[in-house]
């Protein structure tokens, strides 16, 4: 609710605390942090979850579960998995986000090469 109050509202920090009934400075500590965590499910391919209230989804026809823009084949069979510490690659294998992995040399997360 602070991300869309003030980022896409463009409503002041003290009046969207106040929409929210919490004090300016608790607004700040939670919009640093779901900016945070926003961040860091885009840059780490994490998936968003959204809870704690009523939300509607709204789909475009023809869209729908595990669709997506490739029409849910991801970035396709081919390519790489590397290691953003070590530079270690690996073969993509379909069906197995690279971002799931471990690099076997370093132990870091792997990303799509």
């Amino acid at each position: 609710e602070a991300v869309r109050l003030k980022d896409l509202k463009d409503l002041g920090q003290e009046e969207a605390a106040k929409k929210m009934g919490i004090s300016q400075p608790t607004f700040n500590r939670i919009l640093k942090s779901a900016r945070k965590k926003i961040a860091d499910s885009l840059v780490s391919g994490k998936s968003i979850r959204i809870e704690g209230g009523e939300y509607k989804m709204v789909l475009p026809r023809g869209a729908g579960r595990g669709r997506g823009r490739a029409g849910g084949f991801g970035a396709g069979p081919s390519g790489e998995c590397v290691c953003p510490n070590c530079g270690y690659r690996a073969p993509h294998q379909r069906g197995v986000p690279c971002y799931a992995q471990k690099c076997p040399k370093c132990g870091a997360m792997m990303t799509r090469g």
